[in-house]
């Protein structure tokens, strides 16, 4: 067993003050027994800076005084020690890094952030090499930061590396951080996740009124959410932080009690479909969907499904499993504009199955591909309705986030999935997670699941990141799905999705979900896990 520890807490413009913090609670963490400890993202400085010029000049430099003591620190307690930093680099460049200390004080690994966030973009500069999986004393870690973990490249790339270990070092206000994008990490890799978010202001002090009033969003949310948690390979949050304050949270983990689970979840992957996802973006090219989309899941008979059509739904989604036949679904939707995707996935309409187009593969005036494999042949086949593009991922792919992404890069507007979950964290998070880091409309149908829970319906909001205007008030939400939930005890569940906003994917200014992703650093998603 190992003790692992995630600490919280403020940082500001002072880099004095913020390395006496920083050892401060590396103390803290080593006094309580931990023998890795996780600090938050931009411990050296508030990330705000007037220019690329006072970035690099407030950033560390390997060796540094602020360094040197974090090292120092890490060979006091004897504890391995993972910081993230600015970092003025010798080519020039200046990066939002993970630096990893071993007890004896020693640089074990580092990683630079591959996304960046907003105004991050102004200021730093992305990583040219994707981060290590460091074999340690604890365990094999891998290192990632924020941003990083609101897509799956990066946390999936680790895992199939070899990673047991995650550890994350946050700077955001974002809420659904710890209900969300950290907990999912864990679940969908089959790893350990140690995450440090900050608490307090996120933006000069002075500034704050200003900002929130450009924002229209009150000041307290542009403070760090908090929340620093240790996340078992289930996705059961084991040990968290509160909301506000400072805090150090522990718990006494097994690193390799996942492994063989792991094993098992990545062997069902099929990464010779996902060659698309590392080659450089496109952009989305299809034209918006219907504003409004009528949608249910229909777990039962033939005389249920021509009921949900009668009523108003346009797509049907039948369960994984569901005996009834493409043509029996297609007689029952006779004389409605409905379409019925089956159990087994096939798409059907009133006249019968409807065929689906094929999205090519690369060409020589087509070096960037689409989301068609290196053959030509197409693994996310897309549906074009009158409302918008239909995409289907169905069974054991469904526990997949590359399948989700393949359909984002076709330009899917909802995805159909009849899967019946095998596990609490695919209904919890998984399925959450594929519709909020692809901003994708999702209708799930499954056989009785999990805690009572058989599908879901989850709609892109219109709502989306702090950078735009909301109908509503804004949630402290960054990035979330609509849900609606199908429960074992429902024969039909009626709901709407918005296809219209899967065009919007900018999480924020200068950040893209999908085409945002670190293409030329995701080559780890063509191999098997190792």
């Amino acid at each position: 067993m190992v003790r692992v520890a995630a600490v919280q807490f403020e940082a500001g413009q002072d880099v004095a003050a913020n390395l006496a913090t920083s050892l401060r609670m590396i103390g803290e963490a080593a006094g309580r027994g931990a023998e890795l400890i996780v600090l938050p993202e931009f411990c050296n400085h508030l990330s705000w800076y007037e220019s690329r010029e006072h970035a690099r000049e407030m950033a560390c430099r390997h060796g540094d005084p602020f360094l040197a003591a974090v090292a120092g620190a890490a060979r006091r307690h004897r504890a391995h020690v993972k910081i993230g930093v600015t970092l003025a680099r010798d080519d020039g460049r200046t990066t939002g890094a993970s630096l990893l200390y071993g007890p004896g004080g020693e640089l074990l690994g580092e990683a630079d952030k591959q996304i960046l966030m907003g105004a991050e973009n102004d200021h730093l500069d992305p990583a040219t090499a994707p981060g290590p999986v460091v074999d340690t004393a604890a365990g094999r870690v891998g290192m990632y930061a924020c941003m990083e973990g609101v897509i799956n490249e990066v946390t999936r790339g680790l895992a199939v590396r070899g990673a047991q270990i995650l550890l994350n070092s946050l700077n955001s206000f974002a809420t659904d951080e710890a209900s969300l994008h950290v907990p999912v990490r864990a679940a969908e890799n089959k790893v350990w996740v140690v995450a440090a978010n900050k608490v307090g202001p996120l933006i000069p002090a002075d500034r704050l009124a200003q900002v929130g009033a450009g924002l229209g969003v009150p000041v307290g949310w542009l403070h760090g959410a908090g929340e620093s948690q240790i996340v078992a390979p289930d996705g059961t949050v084991v040990a968290r932080a509160p909301r506000t304050g400072e805090a150090v949270v522990v718990a006494d983990i097994d690193p390799a009690a996942a492994d063989a689970g792991r094993a098992r979840l990545l062997a069902t992957r099929r990464p010779a479909r996902y060659a698309a996802i590392t080659r450089p973006p496109r952009g989305r090219t299809a034209p918006p969907g219907a504003a409004v989309l009528p949608v249910a899941v229909v777990r039962a008979g033939a005389p249920a499904v021509r009921r949900a059509a009668r009523d108003g739904a346009l797509l049907i989604v039948l369960p994984e499993g569901s005996p009834l036949s493409a043509a029996e679904a297609s007689a029952a939707v006779r004389d409605t504009p409905a379409h019925v995707v089956t159990g087994t996935g096939a798409l059907v309409n009133a006249t019968g199955e409807v065929p689906r187009e094929d999205p090519p593969g690369p060409s020589a005036g087509d070096p960037g591909g689409s989301a068609g494999d290196a053959s030509g042949v197409g693994p996310c086949p897309i549906h074009r309705l009158p409302w918008g593009r239909l995409a289907i991922v169905a069974g054991e792919d469904a526990r997949h986030p590359e399948e989700f992404r393949l359909a984002a890069l076709a330009d899917a507007d909802v995805v159909a999935v009849p899967y019946t979950a095998r596990e609490p964290w695919e209904l919890r998070l998984g399925l959450l997670e594929r519709a909020a880091e692809n901003r994708l409309n999702l209708v799930v149908a499954g056989q009785d699941g999990p805690d009572g829970v058989a599908g879901l319906v989850l709609a892109a909001p219109r709502d989306f990141t702090l950078w735009t205007a909301w109908e509503g008030p804004f949630t402290g939400r960054i990035s979330h799905p609509v849900v609606t939930t199908v429960k074992n005890a429902d024969e039909v569940v009626h709901a709407v999705v918005w296809p219209e906003q899967a065009v919007n994917r900018h999480v924020s200014r200068g950040t893209d979900l999908v085409d945002g992703r670190p293409w030329h650093l995701s080559g780890a998603l063509l191999g098997q896990a190792g």
